[in-house]
């Protein structure tokens, strides 16, 4: 989970996600991090190293196409588009497809976050009870750190919540939701994260997800005050305009 109200130093953790996230719906995301002590997360959803050296690319790529082709094989096995989900994410992770300094994917890497995106949503299509959380908390890094899509891994949060009812997960759901515009749910989120939470930290979490909340109106609102932009019509569209009216006038 993102925020470990429990370790030394983490309690301002979500105040660096909110802006993070800021900058997600802004158009770039430098590096969203997601861990700590949870149980069947990330850590535990991808064996290995994430990085990856370059001589382990090879690997990683034969990895990623045979889970790809097992799960073509069989179209309606969920799990094994869930266990092509992983494989596509640890190949996006390795080599040159990612930056190990800044995080920051290669288009190689994007390309492999985006078939990890298709096979996601075909694992979901087959509306396996419960979705895979664990798969679900690595569609969160890959919409957070490559693909940009708040939407998204807010979906994909609530599912990590739901399955592993936390006060930090639900922290982590309230964030990503204010941060994709969805307040309704960031509220109940939130009303569930201090429910969680422990009494001690409360007052501090409720107080930071407030100014998460206020900076997701913010974002909500400058964009709806950015115009959308027009197309220019081109010459002969206006010369073709202009004889129409004329022919009308006529």
């Amino acid at each position: 989970m993102l925020f470990d109200l429990r370790g030394s130093g983490r309690r301002t953790t979500v105040k660096v996600v909110y802006v993070t996230l800021a900058i997600l719906m802004g158009g770039g995301l430098v590096f969203f991090g997601i861990g700590g002590d949870v149980n069947g997360g990330l850590f535990d959803a991808i064996s290995g190293t994430n990085s990856g050296a370059s001589s382990d690319e090879d690997s990683f790529r034969k990895r990623a196409d045979e889970a790809q082709r097992k799960a073509e094989a069989s179209p309606q096995n969920a799990e094994l588009w869930a266990e092509a989900v992983r494989a596509r994410y640890q190949l996006a992770r390795a080599g040159d497809n990612v930056d190990p300094n800044t995080g920051q994917f290669s288009a190689a890497g994007i390309a492999q976050l985006k078939a990890a995106d298709e096979a996601w949503q075909k694992h979901l299509a087959l509306k396996p009870k419960p979705p895979d959380d664990s798969v679900a908390t690595v569609m969160v890094r890959a919409y957070t750190q490559g693909l940009n899509d708040p939407v998204k891994a807010t979906a994909a949060q609530e599912i990590v919540a739901e399955e592993r009812p936390k006060s930090g997960t639900y922290a982590d759901l309230a964030a990503l939701a204010f941060a994709a515009g969805q307040i309704s749910k960031g509220d109940l989120a939130t009303k569930k994260a201090l429910e969680l939470a422990d009494p001690e930290d409360r007052e501090t979490l409720k107080a930071e997800l407030k100014e998460a909340k206020q900076n997701g109106l913010a974002q909500a609102i400058q964009q709806q005050a950015t115009p959308t932009p027009t197309a220019t019509p081109k010459a002969g569209d206006k010369k073709k305009s202009e004889k129409n009216n004329s022919d009308t006038k006529d």
